[in-house]
């Protein structure tokens, strides 16, 4: 984490180099014109993600809170109120006030496809819409689990694996294999979070909100795709930054 923080000293401490104009330009001005290009950033990292070798067969998919705000402050808080409602972190066993990052991950770790909704959203709403075009395997937790729904996944050629959280209702053993792979998205989603600050929501509109979160997904893709290019380990990018 300090290392990134370093290169990002470093890189602002040498944009003007490059970009002499940049730094006559006011902040907020820079930040409205850098979210008016979230169609750009969209389709670069789809361009980005054309080139890495990934598993589109196998998809892990989860969801985390963003809060907006603190929950005594929910009342009088503006900050993306047109999105936001009140839910249930099972995390930290209480309950926020902000909206519901879902994700969808292909192995070994590249986001392939998100989406964020008020956090009173089913996620399973939610997950009919990543998984509208996909095939193959599924592996998610008991939120996503419903009768109805996997024999719709099922007859477009999608099975869906949602254990439940405790082993001592499963029936049978859940393979730890399954178990370790569940895990390689709670590492995407602790990256996210961690080392590109991707919880701390300053954006007091959906569309400022939606240009942020896609920069932070691109910057996590494209870290995947240098791990590849040095022969790393995808999700290491603390080894890849040792270089």
């Amino acid at each position: 984490m300090l290392k990134i923080n370093k290169f990002s000293s470093i890189f602002a401490a040498t944009i003007k180099t490059f970009f002499p104009s940049l730094g006559k330009v006011h902040r907020t001005t820079f930040a409205r014109q850098a979210a008016n290009l979230w169609r750009v950033k969209e389709k670069l990292w789809q361009l980005v993600l054309s080139g890495l070798d990934f598993d589109s067969e196998i998809s892990l998919i989860d969801s985390f809170p963003l809060e907006v705000c603190r929950l005594a402050r929910a009342n009088r808080c503006r900050r993306l109120r047109e999105i936001s409602a009140y839910g249930y972190d099972e995390v930290a066993r209480q309950t926020f006030f902000g909206v519901r990052f879902h994700l969808r991950v292909c192995l070994p770790g590249v986001i392939t496809t998100f989406e964020f909704a008020p956090a009173d959203i089913d996620e399973l709403k939610v997950a009919e819409d990543l998984f509208e075009r996909v095939s193959g395997f599924a592996l998610g937790d008991r939120n996503y689990w419903s009768p109805a729904w996997f024999e719709i996944c099922r007859r477009k050629g999608l099975q869906i694996i949602a254990p439940f959280r405790s082993a001592k209702r499963e029936k049978r053993r859940f393979p730890r294999r399954l178990t370790n792979l569940r895990r390689r998205i709670e590492t995407v989603i602790g990256q996210l979070a961690e080392r590109f600050s991707i919880k701390r929501v300053w954006a007091r509109d959906a569309w400022h909100f939606c240009s942020r979160l896609l920069r932070k997904v691109l910057a996590h893709t494209i870290f995947v795709g240098l791990c590849q290019k040095q022969n790393c380990e995808p999700l290491q990018m603390a080894q890849l930054l040792s270089f």
